[in-house]
Parts: structure tokens; C-alpha cells; sequence
């Protein structure tokens, strides 16, 4: 009986050593699969920060196509994000970014609950790390677009949102509690409706190699809430164009414009420079004003079906109503690394690293990044 158990575990642990081949195998192969069969990328979530303690969690992508026949079908993206950390706090973020059949509709969503600290350090193009304020942050978010074409490569829409935060000062009597000209302090609710416009002849909206990308949107927001709630409008332009310089090197440029017109804005819908995607390697809400200019540049290196490289560069500034300077914009560059887990739609997990200015006598601002798909 002995015997019999013995080769049982032997047959068993060899099955399951030619899986574990055969996937590793797969992930590693050089041939993208022409089937359009739809694709799933589990990732970790990890880190450490004094604030949160250890962070950790998962994110996975899901992406298929509405229409496998049709080869010039985009692509649909579904994203989830979460994450809990040993100090009590956490972050759910749910995103969609689906295609119909033939194109006609495109529609976008995202979802957010969230409970983290940060760092505060007041309003402008100029702040200083020695005002840093720990605050703690609730969030909800919601938002939906829904865009139908009736010129080809344009795409007219709609948007709603809404938008709740709360904050909790960890450091009373700093910057945050002191100064006149932070709005917003207790949080707030907002309502946002607005319309869209987009032109887009990319080859595709995961890993374009050619073509132009633009969208403008425009958001109202009424006295929905009363109060001190935020009433007024934003307006956000987003502009993007890639070149092929051969098989392997493709240029990507992305322009980043987004403005918010109210006398009562609070700090926390102020436009923020720096995040994953754009100026990478400043910390989020650093600078952060009504007004918000970003300009970046990436030259992508594709190695094989599998991996790929880059390096990007880019400048930003923040302003108020009358305070743009051309001299006040910030650089950043940086490089990261690619692995497409589905090389025929183009999709990869990033790991990037980006460096910004180094202030005075301040540490140079720097920041590690790893992400679901392209940064644009």
C-alpha cells in the first residue's frame, strides 16, 4: 500500500511540474496569439510606507475583444485594484474601458473607495518640504463616459461623477490647519455632468505604434449639495501622437491640459502634478493649483513580442489665476521595463522610474511605479 501512495505522490508531483513548464513556457514564448481569445494578468500589491505600515494586496487586468471576428474591434479593459495595510488602511479601485461591436460606442468607468494618508503641502508651484502635513483621506469616486461615433475616428459623449472626501489632521497647527487660503478643509461632496469630444485613428488603444489621440471634456457642476460645496466647471484636454521609427522603436508625445474654474475650489479637486502616468517621479499633490500644464515624450524599444524598454522625459507646472511663468516648469525623466503578458493586444505590466527636480536642499524627488498597461 506504501508502494502504491509513493508512486501516487511521484505521478502527482510530476504533473504538476510539467503545468508549472508549461505555463512558464507560455508566458515566456515569443508568439502572439492570433485568436483574440480574451486574456487575465493577476499582479501583486505591495509596499511600505511610515503612514501605512505594509501595504499589501492584488490587481488583475482583464481584457477581451466584443468582436473576434472583426480585427479592427479595440480591445475592451477591465482593471481592479486592493489593498489593505497593517495600520487599518485601504484602497478598492475598479476601472472599465470597453469597445462595442464596429466601434460605435466606446464607454469609460471607474470606481473608488479609499482610506490613505498623505502628504500635504499647501497650494502652488513652489511649496516646501519642511510645511509636509500628514493627513489621513476618505474617498469615493464614481465616474462614467459614454461616447458613440457619427464621424469616423470621432467620438461625441457625455460624462457624470461624483465625487466625497473627508480628512482627518494628523498634525494640528500645521500648514493644512494655518493657512487661509486652503479651502475644503472638512471635505465635501460634488456633482459633476459634462460632455466630451475625442478624435482617435491610433492602431490601437493599448500599444499604439502610429496615429492621434485627442479628447476634451468639460464638467459643470451645480449647487447640488449646498453649503460651502464646490460649485463650477473643469475642463480637461488630453493629446497624445506616436510615430514608427522601425519595427523594433516607436515615439510617443502626450500633452496634459486641466483647468478648474470656481471661487470656491477645494484643495482637494485642485489639478495635482505627478502620478504614474504623467511627470512620474514627483509624489502626488506636491504642487497642485487651478490650473495644471504637463508635456512628456517616451521612446519605446520593443525587444521581442514579450519585452520592451524605454526611456521618457517631460516637463510641468501648476498655476493660479494670473501666475503661468514658462520658467517655472518642472523636468522629469526616467526608463522602465516592459513584460506583455498578451503581446497581440499589447498589454503589459510596467515597472518604471522616474526622477524630478532637486529643490534647494531638499532630496531630488524620485518615485518607483508598477502599473497595469502604458502610461498613455
Amino acid at each position: 500500500m506504501k508502494k502504491y501512495y509513493f508512486l501516487f505522490v511521484i505521478v502527482l508531483f510530476t504533473q504538476s511540474s510539467f503545468a508549472q513548464m508549461k505555463l512558464i513556457k507560455r508566458m515566456l514564448s515569443n508568439e502572439k496569439d492570433t485568436t483574440r481569445k480574451a486574456s487575465f494578468m493577476p499582479v501583486p500589491v505591495f509596499g511600505y510606507a511610515q503612514e501605512t505600515g505594509f501595504e499589501f494586496g492584488v490587481g488583475a487586468l482583464y481584457s477581451f475583444y466584443m468582436d473576434r471576428k472583426d480585427t479592427t474591434n479595440r480591445s475592451s479593459n477591465f482593471s481592479g485594484t486592493a489593498s489593505y495595510s497593517t495600520k487599518k488602511t485601504y484602497s478598492i479601485t475598479l476601472k472599465g474601458d470597453a469597445w462595442t461591436k464596429g466601434n460605435l460606442y466606446h464607454a469609460i468607468g471607474e470606481i473608488r473607495f479609499k482610506k490613505m494618508p498623505f502628504n500635504f503641502y499647501g497650494l502652488g508651484n513652489n511649496t516646501s518640504n519642511t510645511d509636509e502635513d500628514k493627513l489621513v483621506q476618505q474617498q469615493v469616486k464614481v465616474l462614467f463616459d459614454l461616447e458613440k461615433t457619427f464621424i469616423k475616428h470621432a467620438y461625441t459623449g457625455v460624462s457624470l461623477g461624483f465625487e466625497n472626501y473627508s480628512f482627518e489632521d494628523k498634525i494640528i497647527g500645521g500648514i493644512y490647519s494655518l493657512d487661509p487660503s486652503i479651502l475644503g478643509r472638512p471635505g465635501g461632496k460634488v456633482f459633476f455632468t459634462g460632455v466630451s469630444q475625442s478624435y482617435d485613428t491610433r492602431n490601437s488603444n493599448n500599444y499604439p505604434s502610429k496615429g492621434f489621440f485627442g479628447r476634451v471634456t468639460y464638467q459643470y457642476a451645480p449647487d447640488f449639495f449646498g453649503g460651502n460645496n464646490f460649485t463650477g466647471s473643469q475642463l480637461k484636454l488630453n493629446i497624445r501622437n506616436f510615430w514608427k521609427l522601425s519595427n523594433k522603436f516607436i515615439l510617443g508625445a502626450q500633452g496634459l491640459y486641466h483647468t478648474v474654474q470656481s471661487n470656491n475650489t477645494p484643495f482637494y479637486l485642485l489639478p495635482q502634478l505627478g502620478n504614474d502616468e504623467m511627470m512620474r517621479g514627483y509624489y502626488t499633490g506636491r504642487y497642485r493649483d487651478k490650473n495644471l500644464l504637463a508635456l512628456q515624450t517616451e521612446l519605446r524599444y520593443r525587444y521581442s513580442n514579450r519585452f520592451g524598454a524605454m526611456v521618457f522625459a517631460g516637463a510641468g507646472t501648476v498655476w493660479g489665476k494670473s501666475d503661468f511663468d514658462v520658467d517655472a516648469f518642472k523636468p522629469n525623466l526616467g526608463a522602465g521595463v516592459r513584460y506583455f503578458f498578451d503581446p497581440a493586444k499589447g498589454l503589459s505590466v510596467r515597472l518604471d522610474y522616474g526622477i524630478g527636480e532637486k529643490k534647494g536642499t531638499e532630496k531630488r524627488q524620485s518615485g518607483f511605479y508598477i502599473s497595469l498597461a502604458e502610461a498613455f
